[in-house]
């Protein structure tokens, strides 16, 4: 079984720059690139679909990654900014949560929150 959240998105094109430049996503058909209701996207064994449908919810999809702290540093050096909100340190830079996981959190530019997240050794 393969689960393929739907992310609802303001504005379709830039949230497929910010997916593929920064995330690292590519386009599963690169042919769809100018499609303007929605857009599959595939990064090794993960799947998303951006749809550019009205009524953006904002919802928040767990990402099991190998380690949390090279994926960061990645996506910082792609052009990640950070809120710096003391309110939420998960979206400033990796934190080991109290449940065992090490966790870093990004919004999108529609507000969905992907949680990038791997077990304490």
């Amino acid at each position: 079984m393969k689960i393929i959240p739907i992310l609802r998105c303001n504005d379709l094109k830039e949230a497929v720059a910010f997916y593929t430049n920064v995330l690292d996503f590519t386009l599963k058909y690169p042919n769809d690139s100018d499609n303007k209701w929605a857009i599959d996207l595939i990064k090794n064994d993960a799947e998303i679909l951006l749809t550019s449908m009205d009524g953006t919810p904002r919802i928040a999809i767990i990402v099991r990654v190998d380690d949390v702290d090279a994926l960061f540093k990645k996506y910082i050096d792609r052009g990640l900014t950070v809120p710096n909100n003391p309110d939420s340190p998960v979206h400033n830079a990796p934190i080991n949560q109290t449940w065992g996981m090490r966790e870093f959190y990004v919004n999108d530019p529609s507000g969905n929150t992907l949680r990038f997240t791997a077990p304490i050794d």
